[in-house]
């Protein structure tokens, strides 16, 4: 019996997020007043764990917090949501990471400070933490600068193991888009976005770059914004578009959608049932400031599944 439905390997750090008005940043010690500002859950992995979490699935995560405020405030709300952290390493020669999140309703600009966030290496996820799960995600990859180059060690040895894997890249702030084939070949679930998706193929129209992705891995779950998301695996091509809701933010939305499509994917569902799942799950969660607030239950979300099946 595995302890977990679900092992997330990740970073940790907070969202400091501030509603933007529409006027520009100015230097030379100008003040310019926010419309609101709310310290909430942040990280990728951090908000698909607690979206997981509140499908229903058994989530353990495992990564490395400072020993500090920021980092506390993160173990606490995790808990808070059935998250297990057992598996957190707590350190004091690193200082929890922030991210603060310029917010304009659809769109947003984001400053990190990675501090812990690249903390994980490749030698804490080992084969008797793996053997307590079915199902591994990685998400920053490229943020993930420590655990990046044993990422495909780490999802082979999970494979062997009986586990499945997904892993959300998100930017690269580099820009070099680097060192990921070798991961994708033992990747069961892929999410990138569409920017992202056309970085690492250099092509720009969907189809195609679904296509080229779909070469390199088993599943490709592509999230389209709005337009809802794309899905590919072998020959098989769906498309899904998501429900009419009042968007708040978007913050965490494509992870969101991951949460959702690993919860049908875990439960064995057809494509097209685990995408629709998907772009639920993420349209909902733009309606609250954040990227966990407005995050459904397995009941919601399946309401508007229905609705648009």
């Amino acid at each position: 019996m595995r302890k977990y439905d679900l092992l997330v390997a990740g970073e940790i750090n907070p969202d400091l997020i501030l509603a933007m008005p529409a006027t520009e940043i100015e230097f030379g010690q100008v003040e310019t007043l926010v419309e609101n500002g709310t310290l909430t859950i942040g990280s990728s992995s951090v908000i698909f764990a607690c979206g997981a979490a509140r499908l229903g699935l058994k989530v353990g995560f495992l990564g490395v917090v400072g020993d500090d405020t920021f980092g506390q405030f993160m173990l606490a709300e995790m808990q808070k949501r059935g998250i297990d952290t057992t598996n957190v390493i707590i350190t004091s020669e690193q200082h929890t990471g922030i991210s603060v999140i310029l917010n304009r309703g659809v769109d947003r600009a984001i400053l990190t400070y990675v501090g812990a966030m690249n903390g994980l290496s490749p030698e804490h996820v080992s084969d008797e933490i793996l053997q307590q799960t079915g199902h591994l995600h990685i998400a920053s990859f490229f943020l993930q600068t420590q655990l990046r180059p044993g990422v495909a060690e780490i999802f082979k040895r999970a494979q062997a193991l009986g586990l499945s894997t997904s892993l959300d890249t998100n930017w690269d702030p580099a820009g070099e888009w680097q060192g990921l084939d070798a991961a994708l070949e033992n990747t069961s679930v892929f999410f990138p976005n569409l920017a992202e998706g056309q970085a690492l193929t250099g092509q720009t129209e969907v189809e195609l770059v679904l296509a080229g992705l779909a070469t390199k891995t088993a599943v490709v779950a592509m999230k389209l914004g709005a337009a809802g998301g794309i899905a590919q695996s072998g020959e098989e091509i769906t498309r899904a578009t998501p429900p009419q809701v009042h968007v708040v933010d978007t913050v965490g939305a494509g992870d969101s959608f991951d949460a959702g499509f690993i919860y049908g994917y875990l439960q064995g569902w057809r494509l097209q049932r685990c995408l629709q799942l998907a772009v639920v799950c993420g349209s909902q969660s733009t309606q609250a400031a954040g990227g966990t607030a407005g995050q459904p239950t397995l009941a919601q979300a399946m309401e508007r599944v229905d609705e648009l099946a």
